[in-house]
């Protein structure tokens, strides 16, 4: 074998995940001319994008866009894609070592953060994940019932961008979901939904709201649903008018003015309401067998030791009653077999996209790297993602020229196909996906819809002709 990082060796990386910071990471190694790096992508899930596919709203169409570029980074002749292949499971970091120079870890925030209160885990209290994978036809989410018959009032706690969607989706109606790739079963649940109150809660003021300028405008611009703000929830505090001055910050900026927007505008009759609230924190969710109300606590704002803004609680509470509550205040990520792990962030520990054995410490995991929400958190849009995986790559590359990479025992693609083909026959290529892809335009198109999702493996297998039973796999 050539030394690693030589003009004429041929280098190999893995990719765990294929959201967007996992393609942007392929798409920097791929774009290298010396040396030329093969990039082979491992996806849990017979599909590809990540949260593009099943975490973006379905009446975001212009966000999904994105997967265009995507298949472009695929459409290349060293990229490889391995679809419905669990890392851990079907394929072990170890086997990986045997057959790459470097391993990057690209799986994201895959579970919620919990609120830590009483009553959280009540019927009707869900995480807003659960919701969103829900509606976009995710497979880990298909068997979820989202009931909205006899339900009046709902709540859903945060304000960033997750929280902005899923009350969004509340309050839209069929018409405007059917032209989506919103899952069948959820467009007909919400069909039958009888929501017509929808709190949205921050527990800080409107300036320190996560949410983005498209998103609040949006909830103004809705067919059956008037967004609601008070004059008190839209006011600023005299800190968050000294701070939002100084930091010149145009995002928040925006946010308030439209806020205030609705302020002057008030309800205009329609059959549904958002109605946003500030500076409350809910303390406890309340109900015998299932969600009837959640305590608030209000909130001020003070200045922490680092000159943030931070909320606490005024001893002034109030009992909001909602029939259901979506808790929406962040996403964490989840451990992987044997890879370090940082439990108090939910992420990898790294040093740039260097994994480190532990947190605290500087030691490298050799040829080991992550990028995206679980190299950094949860935090930014797609587009953050690619100076994100760019970063890591170029350490990858710097430590290939420095000989600080994986040393495989073999690399060649025909041993990973035979690996591929011993351990999990029913895995999916790209071209495979294209197949799914074309279906479910075809069966949106013949409908007047822009595509309907296949929500389960199973269906997505027996169409690919790759179920269990055809390629003679154990069940």
């Amino acid at each position: 074998m050539t030394e690693a990082g030589s003009k004429t060796s041929k280098i190999r990386v893995a990719i765990i995940g294929s959201g967007p910071s996992g393609f942007y990471a392929a798409d920097h190694l791929l774009k290298q001319i010396e040396p030329l790096i093969t990039v082979d992508m491992y996806e849990r899930l017979p599909t590809p994008f990540g949260l593009v596919r099943g975490g973006v709203a379905p009446d975001h169409e212009k966000i999904k866009s994105v997967t265009k570029l995507y298949s472009r980074i695929a459409a290349h002749e060293r990229f490889s894609f391995y679809g419905n292949i669990e890392f851990g499971k079907d394929m072990t970091r170890w086997d990986l070592s045997d057959h790459y120079h470097g391993i990057i870890y690209a799986t994201g925030a895959q579970t919620d953060r919990k609120l830590g209160i009483p009553g959280e885990d009540l019927p009707n209290s869900y995480a807003a994940t659960e919701f969103v994978g829900w509606y976009n036809g995710h497979p880990d989410y298909h068997d979820y019932d989202f009931d909205l018959r006899g339900i009046k009032r709902a709540a859903v706690i945060g304000v960033g961008n997750v929280a902005m969607d899923v009350a969004r989706i509340l309050g839209r109606t069929p018409e405007e979901l059917y032209q989506t790739d919103i899952a069948d079963y959820a467009l007909e649940a919400l069909r039958y939904s009888e929501v017509e109150e929808i709190y949205v809660l921050g527990r800080r003021g409107p300036a320190q709201a996560a949410f983005s300028n498209p998103e609040i405008k949006e909830l103004g611009e809705m067919a059956d649903t008037d967004i609601i703000v008070d004059c008190d929830d839209a006011s600023l505090d005299e800190l968050s008018a000294t701070h939002l001055k100084k930091a010149r910050d145009r995002s928040a900026i925006r946010n308030v003015k439209i806020l205030q927007s609705y302020v002057d505008r008030g309800s205009t009759g329609k059959p549904r309401r958002i109605i946003m609230r500030f500076l409350v924190s809910p303390t406890e969710i309340i109900g015998r067998d299932k969600v009837e109300a959640i305590k608030l606590v209000k909130n001020e704002l003070y200045l922490d030791e680092r000159g943030s803004l931070r909320p606490r609680a005024t001893g002034n509470y109030e009992l909001l009653p909602v029939d259901m509550v979506f808790r929406s205040v962040g996403y964490r990520g989840v451990p992987l077999p044997d890879v370090p792990f940082y439990d108090r962030w939910g992420t990898i520990p790294n040093d740039r996209g260097r994994v480190l054995k532990r947190h605290e410490g500087r030691e490298v995991v050799m040829g080991n790297y992550v990028v995206g929400w679980i190299k950094r958190g949860p935090t930014g849009i797609i587009g953050t993602n690619k100076p994100d995986a760019i970063e890591t790559a170029e350490c990858f590359l710097a430590d290939l020229a420095a000989g600080q990479v994986l040393q495989p025992v073999d690399s060649r693609g025909d041993a990973i196909i035979d690996m591929l083909e011993a351990r999990k026959p029913t895995y999916i290529t790209f071209d495979d996906w294209r197949v799914l892809d074309e279906i479910e335009l075809q069966r949106g198109a013949a409908v007047g819809r822009s595509r309907i999702k296949f929500t389960t493996v199973d269906e997505m297998l027996e169409v690919l002709g790759k179920s269990t039973e055809l390629v003679g796999a154990p069940k």
